[in-house]
């Protein structure tokens, strides 16, 4: 069964087994995410050459996302691993604590945030471990935040830190950071997602540094700006204009900006990446239940399919595929969801075009392929692309018609893994639109998309094979490539 909405999972522990890989991207898996909050450089090189050769024992090209850590806002390690705290219990965070090798204890622990001191003020309150535990600040005195357990609970080693309502001053890109980007081009990573960004510029810098480590590969990834600090829900148009598309990552975001408030944000973000022509990727706890479980809950259920609905481009798996026991049966289930949740989508083309304005030839050739081949229900649309962005532009707008980017480009290939109902095929653009016309009707019947006698709306640029050329669309009837021939001479 066709399905337009991609999934992305994270691999781990329980999913770097070369067969269980293999039987996740065949069950559906279109990018793979690489964790750099986990492992050394090395582990994510070897990582990295498992999905490639996983995805070619399975005869696709699936895209790598490489996940940066971001600022460390976390505890110190304790003495036993953990401690409990009750309601009413004072409790220290104390910035200086751990350096010479102290652990913590029922009555204080570290912080790998030194800043957090200077973030607080009384009567803030900080979450822990995603919220489950709620300290109220009395007082900062040096290093020392003196705190008042608000809501208690089991609090272990390493757990993060989020102050409600945002503040806190941790620059999105670390030292390490800017390591983990360079390990990351070095083998070609399609996706770089950012973490904690809280301006365009953040963005704009870690692109930067992507570039410049993948200029001697001639790579340059999509950046992916992960959403999850309350500073940059104001400032997401700016965000956006300045990456290649969003994660809604809302355990972060939740934490700061309140559970109840996330649901309206992800349909927002969601709606507001659709109309800037960027990427959407919603995040956290999909099917978190499969973590131990062989099914999802309803609700698990519910919230893969609204995200479906929403218009995402892509669902994403975390513990659940990277240390969950049931990794391969998670893709499954979260792609039988989608497939359903297409199914009783709206099609509101007609209102998308409303108020459009053209800047570009290909954008307006992409607009005019949407509006062609929904209204003479052709079986696909077929772009013959060399950057993909044609294929994008058309992905940003429901519609029943599948769509099938024919690249000569192995990096533009992997990069449209993520592209709302795209396919991408690998296909040379050589010997003029005829002889091409007719290897992609040989492919698109080979790969059982088309058939003798369906009608497909093609786009093209001319000359073939350059970047942001699409000038040209042709409504074709598949074995019919002679009357192509005579028509575009």
């Amino acid at each position: 069964m066709y399905r337009g909405t991609k999934i992305v999972a994270t691999i781990g522990p329980a999913s770097t087994d070369f067969d269980i890989l293999v039987k996740m991207i065949r069950a559906g898996v279109d990018v793979v995410r690489l964790n750099f909050s986990h492992g050394k450089a090395q582990d994510h090189i070897d990582r990295a050459a498992l999905v490639r050769r996983a995805a070619a024992e399975c005869g696709r090209e699936v895209a790598i996302m490489a996940d940066m850590q971001g600022p460390k806002i976390r505890v110190g390690k304790f003495e036993n691993g953990k401690i409990n705290l009750n309601n009413g219990d004072a409790f220290i965070l104390d910035a200086k604590w751990g350096d010479n090798g102290e652990l913590g204890n029922q009555e204080r622990v570290g912080l790998d945030y030194k800043a957090l001191p200077r973030d607080v003020k009384p009567g803030d309150r900080l979450l822990l471990n995603d919220g489950l535990i709620v300290l109220v600040v009395d007082r900062v005195v040096g290093s020392e935040i003196y705190t008042t357990t608000k809501v208690g609970g089991e609090l272990s080693n390493n757990k993060g830190i989020n102050r409600q309502g945002g503040g806190l001053t941790a620059p999105a890109l670390t030292s390490k950071d800017m390591e983990d980007i360079k390990t990351a081009m070095s083998f070609q990573a399609d996706y770089l997602a950012i973490s904690f960004p809280k301006s365009a510029t953040d963005m704009e810098m870690a692109r930067q540094l992507a570039n410049i480590a993948g200029e001697p590969f001639s790579h340059k990834p999509m950046m992916i700006a992960k959403i999850e600090r309350a500073e940059a829900i104001p400032v997401l148009q700016e965000i956006l204009d300045a990456s290649d598309g969003i994660m809604v990552a809302r355990g972060d975001l939740a934490v700061e900006v309140g559970n109840a408030a996330v649901p309206a944000l992800q349909k927002r973000m969601i709606r507001m990446a659709r109309e800037s022509n960027k990427l959407a990727i919603t995040a956290t706890q999909m099917m978190e239940s499969m973590i131990v479980n062989a099914v999802p809950t309803r609700a698990e259920v519910s919230d893969v399919a609204n995200a479906v609905l929403d218009g995402t481009d892509a669902v994403m798996t975390s513990a659940e595929t990277a240390s969950g026991k049931y990794p391969i049966e998670t893709v499954e289930m979260m792609s039988a969801v989608c497939v359903e949740a297409e199914r009783s989508e709206y099609n509101k083309l007609e209102a998308d075009f409303l108020n459009v304005q053209f800047t570009r030839i290909d954008q307006s050739i992409a607009y005019g392929t949407l509006f062609t081949a929904h209204h003479l229900r052709v079986k696909a649309i077929v772009a013959l692309t060399e950057s993909g962005s044609t294929a994008l532009w058309m992905s940003r707008h429901s519609i029943d018609t599948p769509i099938y980017a024919l690249t000569p480009s192995q990096t533009t290939q992997r990069k449209a893994s993520l592209y709302r109902n795209v396919q991408a095929f690998h296909l040379l653009q050589e010997g003029g639109s005829h002889a091409v016309l007719s290897k992609a009707e040989e492919l698109l019947m080979r790969e059982g998309v088309v058939r003798k006698g369906d009608l497909i709306v093609v786009t093209w640029g001319s000359p073939m094979g350059q970047a942001g050329g699409t000038n040209a669309l042709k409504i074709v009837r598949v074995g019919d490539a002679e009357n192509f021939l005579k028509e575009s001479s």
